[in-house]
């Protein structure tokens, strides 16, 4: 099985109803660890050294966020910034992190609509997402689509709890090495794809 660490950053958790949602079941998982920066850092004084342990111990890095600015909450930056050194996590020797997988999984306030070249933000999440692909391969790491949460503020209770199951489907699925490239280079978010069959044969 694959080690998953959920990176979690959401300076107004108590506001949020998706994530606080979809991060209930992650305790109970095999093999999936939730590490809230926030909480560990309220100073975001973060601890580098046992930051890169926490990496070396993982298979899949999660960073779970809001999309805030078209990016993410402050510590993500911070973290990058002082965790991924030159050295160890790229650069000359830095390979600590070969073939480990990250991605995104966030919560957008705009419609799916409106994150495309007609719509009102101009490009696609995907697109506003590429500095963490090119840090992820900066850093030897795969990177996989993002898990996406549109419209949240229009989300009726039922439709986050379908977020919420396909969220944890998805884990489920990447911790029992259950969802393959071909599988998911094919999509643009890892909540396109049906994992439901998957998930039964684990």
């Amino acid at each position: 099985m694959a080690k998953i660490l959920i990176l979690f950053a959401h300076p107004a958790l108590e506001k949020s109803r998706v994530h606080k949602r979809l991060i209930r079941p992650v305790k109970q998982l095999e093999n999936v660890s939730l590490h809230d920066l926030y909480q560990v850092y309220p100073e975001m004084d973060i601890d580098i050294a046992y930051e890169q342990k926490l990496l070396l111990q993982h298979d899949i890095i999660i960073m779970q966020h809001p999309f805030y600015w078209y990016s993410a909450p402050a510590i993500i930056k911070q973290w990058q910034d002082l965790v991924l050194e030159h050295g160890w996590a790229y650069g000359s020797g830095g390979t600590a992190l070969t073939d480990k997988k990250i991605m995104n999984a966030i919560s957008c306030g705009g419609s799916k609509e409106v994150y495309n070249r007609e719509g009102r933000n101009r490009y696609t999440i995907t697109e506003l997402l590429v500095p963490f692909e090119q840090t992820a391969h900066l850093c030897h790491l795969q990177y996989l689509p993002p898990f996406v949460v549109h419209g949240t503020h229009k989300l009726k209770d039922p439709d986050i709890e379908l977020y919420a199951v396909q969220y944890e489907e998805m884990l489920i699925g990447l911790a029992n090495d259950r969802i393959t490239a071909a599988e998911w280079q094919q999509v643009s978010y890892m909540n396109d794809l049906n994992l439901i069959p998957k998930i039964l044969q684990s």
